[in-house]
């Protein structure tokens, strides 16, 4: 009976504080690869440009363009200035003539476009990742700040427009730091600094704790099954523990070796996105890069591996601290 109860406890502990936040963990970094990739495709096409513009025909192919708020209009449409040439982005185009129930002339699907707001920080330190920001607060932002897009060209309303399709999604990013730091900088803030905390993680400790502080008072007026309370008691504090000394040197530790994979992961999407550039063009280049990301990549899988063991060993230790502190008080005895 007592042994299906700790049993009860332990699985509480690892699917609430531990399978549910690190799932949404992973999909956050699943979302993030895949904003990366599909930056790095676009900033691969060619870059739109007058000459360009003069001979695009009515399916043109993909491009990216870099410039500045001009202005927003009613229709969600975003108008972007270059050095010599504004072109609209429509960032929930309508249906027209020439568009039949929210599709293009060749049948592709139109979506609504996403758009991100890359945030200032300055060096190679932690940043925050881009900001998935809605039209309300588009139309909010200043005159003049830069802009990337990148994507389809297709004529909407007898004008070039970039058009988010189901097949090629728009990417725009609006960014305020120089266009030399614009590649690297928008890598580098891809890489979230804390995935175990995501949108999925309050909701499931508030669970977990709920569930131990349940099965703890079921126990608290039970004199045989004292110890079965403090273990339930104890565990809904189990998300703190790493944060209270003996075990926090560990958690300083661990937080060092996590900021340094994420650097390493870094330099290998950098390392990858050079190697993309050099894809047939020079072979030498493309292989010492290939081969430079590979060893970025195992760094940085090495050190989230000593990073989480040695998270798990502080967190023992307060653990076993805990129960040394409880039986020297003589509130439980082994």
């Amino acid at each position: 009976m007592r042994f299906s109860i700790y049993l009860l406890i332990l699985l509480i502990v690892i699917v609430w504080y531990a399978v549910v936040p690190l799932s949404g963990g992973f999909f956050i970094r699943y979302k993030w690869r895949k904003f990366r990739n599909q930056f790095t495709n676009m900033r691969l096409s060619p870059f739109l440009d007058y000459r360009l513009y003069r001979h695009l025909k009515n399916d043109s192919g993909v491009f990216c363009f870099i410039g500045e708020i001009e202005s927003i209009t009613d229709t969600h449409t975003l108008w972007i200035k270059g050095k010599y040439l504004t072109i609209p982005v429509s960032l929930e185009p309508p249906p027209d003539s020439q568009t039949y129930n929210g599709k293009t002339g060749d049948g592709s699907a139109l979506i609504k476009t996403k758009c991100y707001l890359l945030p200032k920080h300055e060096g190679e330190g932690e940043g925050d990742a881009p900001e998935q920001i809605r039209w309300n607060r588009v139309s909010t932002l200043s005159e003049g700040i830069k802009v990337f897009v990148g994507g389809q060209i297709k004529t909407l309303n007898n004008r070039f427009t970039f058009l988010s399709t189901k097949e090629k999604p728009l990417t725009v990013i609006f960014y305020s730091c120089s266009d030399e730091k614009l590649t690297n900088g928008i890598i580098r803030a891809a890489r979230t600094r804390n995935e175990y905390w995501n949108s999925l993680t309050p909701i499931s400790l508030a669970v977990g704790a709920l569930s131990l502080i349940y099965i703890a008072a079921l126990y608290l007026d039970r004199p045989a099954y004292f110890l079965t309370f403090i273990c339930a008691f104890a565990a809904v504090f189990i998300p703190i523990f790493p944060f209270l000394p003996p075990g926090l040197i560990f958690t300083v530790l661990y937080r060092r070796f996590t900021w340094y994979a994420r650097k390493q992961r870094v330099n290998s999407d950098l390392s990858n996105f050079k190697q993309m550039l050099n894809d047939s063009v020079n072979p030498d280049l493309f292989a010492r890069d290939l081969l430079e990301a590979k060893r970025y990549t195992v760094r940085a899988y090495s050190m989230e591996a000593i990073a989480w063991a040695l998270m798990f060993i502080g967190v023992a230790i307060n653990i076993i601290f805990m129960f040394i502190i409880l039986n020297y008080f003589r509130i439980i005895s082994f």
